[in-house]
């Protein structure tokens, strides 16, 4: 969703990272970029573009809240689903 997507290249890959980062938010605890890139194997801004994904309207409009931990780690939580 941007001036340098490209469906035929990146749709299949970036829905499944979407669904997959959507899932792992679902449990509605806190996770840090690292752990979710982590975990669905992409990269922390792959996945970073995924949350501000889910915040769109077209993405569903949730409300993913964040956490300063300490010199600019933070931390994701998805309050609404």
């Amino acid at each position: 969703d941007g001036t340098t997507f490209n469906p035929i290249r990146d749709q299949q890959r970036l829905s499944g990272q979407l669904a997959t980062v959507y899932s792992l938010m679902a449990d509605h605890q806190w996770h840090s970029l690292k752990e979710l890139a982590g975990r669905c194997g992409g990269s922390e801004a792959g996945v970073s573009a995924r949350l501000r994904d889910l915040r769109k309207a077209k993405f569903g409009s949730f409300t993913i809240d964040r956490r300063c931990l300490e010199h600019g780690h933070w931390q994701y939580k998805l309050v609404n689903s």
